[in-house]
């Protein structure tokens, strides 16, 4: 037995030592292509030059455009003759024109930033920035379809923009290899008209709103999560600060962000690829919208302005019916501390990092709810109760949610949902003598409610964050007869799991 025991810790530290190596491999390659498309960057400077320069020529387009974006351009829409800025003076384009003439910067090259990308480079615009630090991993490839299986372990902005430039190669597209940080994203952004936020943490949001509205530029915002998703355009017009004809901001949608241990990532929350994709897509269509509008000329000019849509955020579900409904937004807040007139979010106090805004979000990371002590690594639980997959003389309670639950999991364990836990109360029941026990919850399973036994019980979870709040919530009901029986969690949950007892538990 030992013999084999140490055949397999064998084949386990093997396999880590290939996946690091493999790892490795894929960052030369990544670092190989990248060196390898500087070195055609003449070409392609040649393309763009040809592209560009349309001086004696009859038409503004190249006839390869002109059959590319034909379809859309009799779309009355965009084919039409618009009011435009040329010069500081007013002249009439067409709207395809003014598509190849924008800038636009996609935060995020993930589930939103893919079909928004795909989309406004199949639309023909001229400059399309991409900003994201992270590497293209096989849990993205569902939903993030610029991404291919073979660039796992690439960087997602050069995964992207080699399918971009595969599906048109007449824009130019620009890499931003790094996260967006306050300090850079003045200097980011400055270099182009619109900003799409294809991100998903508040704190990045809030910096992105920030820096747009400061340097005047309109953002087309979204966010998805499971099956729903939501849509914004901001700063649409873009006023300077303390004009009230100006677009309202992500601070004056949302003047607080939400508590920070409420704050769930599609990691843990999970996400279908056609729900991100589709506001993703919405994203593409509002940008397009906003490019091609008619440009407001002044009322002195014999013309009125045409009438401005009032802001709005759709919200999408896809098991509702209907699937899209619509909230008016307020116009801007007089007290917005971006936008108002009295602001004291600026340029400087964003890049000197006096608007701090991981302070103003509050931190993601979850503290440490329970002691050593009513804390145990799947190791350590494995050599206490090592007789069957969840453990013999023990109860183990799987706190994941039910889907969670019937992807995998251990023989012998009890499913309580953690959103069921939560849903409860520990108020005494009325009458109920105040010494006496809180009256238990349904949920509660003849097991564990078991005042006679003796057996520890054992919480898990998928990262170890839940499994700490159901220890406390199964203390609070008296479960643990005044510390005379064990409850506690195991540490690091199913992902320690897989480390540390099972390197086969499924990693999703």
């Amino acid at each position: 037995m030992a013999d084999i025991e140490s055949t397999c810790a064998s084949l386990r530290a093997q396999i880590l030592a290939t996946e690091a190596q493999l790892d490795g491999l894929k960052r030369d390659l990544a670092n190989a292509e990248k060196a390898s498309k500087s070195r055609a960057s003449p070409a392609a400077d040649e393309h763009k030059e040809q592209n560009d320069n349309h001086e004696g020529r009859r038409w503004p387009l190249l006839p390869e455009e002109y059959r590319r974006y034909g379809r859309q351009m009799i779309v009355s829409q965009v084919g039409l003759e618009g009011d435009c800025l040329v010069s500081g003076k007013e002249a009439k384009t067409t709207r395809q024109l003014k598509l190849r003439s924008a800038k636009v910067l996609l935060v995020g090259a993930g589930g939103l930033g893919c079909p928004a990308a795909q989309y406004l480079a199949g639309a023909g615009v001229g400059t399309i920035g991409l900003i994201d630090g992270d590497t293209v991993e096989s849990s993205n490839l569902h939903r993030q379809v610029l991404h291919r299986t073979k660039n796992v372990g690439k960087y997602k902005v050069d995964s992207a923009i080699e399918s971009l430039q595969e599906l048109n190669p007449h824009p130019t597209y620009i890499p931003h290899r790094t996260h967006l940080t306050p300090d850079e994203a003045p200097t980011i952004f400055e270099n182009y008209d619109y900003i799409l936020d294809c991100t998903d943490n508040p704190a990045t949001r809030y910096l992105i709103s920030d820096t747009a509205v400061l340097l005047g530029k309109t953002l087309v915002s979204a966010s998805a999560l499971r099956t729903e998703g939501q849509l914004m355009v901001l700063n649409n017009p873009p006023q300077p600060a303390g004009d009230p004809e100006g677009g309202p901001c992500y601070r004056c949608v949302f003047p607080k962000p939400p508590p920070a241990d409420s704050v769930v990532s599609c990691a843990d929350g999970g996400i279908m690829g056609p729900v991100v994709g589709t506001m993703g897509v919405l994203q593409a269509l509002e940008a397009i919208k906003v490019i091609t509008a008619p440009y407001p000329i002044k009322a002195a000019a014999g013309i009125p302005a045409p009438a401005r849509e009032s802001p709005s955020l759709l919200i999408f579900s896809a098991y509702s019916n209907p699937q899209f409904r619509s909230i008016r937004l307020r116009s801007r807040r007089s007290n917005c501390a971006v936008c108002s007139a009295n602001a004291t979010v600026t340029l400087n106090t964003i890049m000197s990092g006096s608007t701090d805004y991981v302070f103003f979000c509050g931190s993601a990371s979850l503290p440490s709810l329970l002691g050593p002590e009513e804390r145990i690594s799947p190791e350590e639980y494995r050599q206490k109760h090592p007789g069957s997959a969840a453990g013999r003389g023990s109860t183990m309670i799987d706190v994941r949610e039910k889907a969670q639950f019937g992807i995998c999991n251990l023989v012998n364990s009890i499913n309580i949902p953690i959103s069921n836990i939560l849903a409860s109360s520990s108020k005494k029941s009325q009458g109920q003598e105040s010494d006496q026990p809180p009256e238990l919850p349904s949920w509660i399973p003849p097991e564990v409610a078991n005042s006679e036994s003796d057996d520890p019980i054992y919480v898990v979870c998928r990262l170890g964050n839940d499994s700490q709040i159901a220890v406390k919530r199964l203390k609070e009901l008296g479960l643990d007869r005044d510390g005379r029986r064990y409850i506690g969690d195991i540490r690091g949950g199913f992902r320690a799991w897989r480390e540390q007892v099972d390197p086969d538990w499924p990693q999703y």
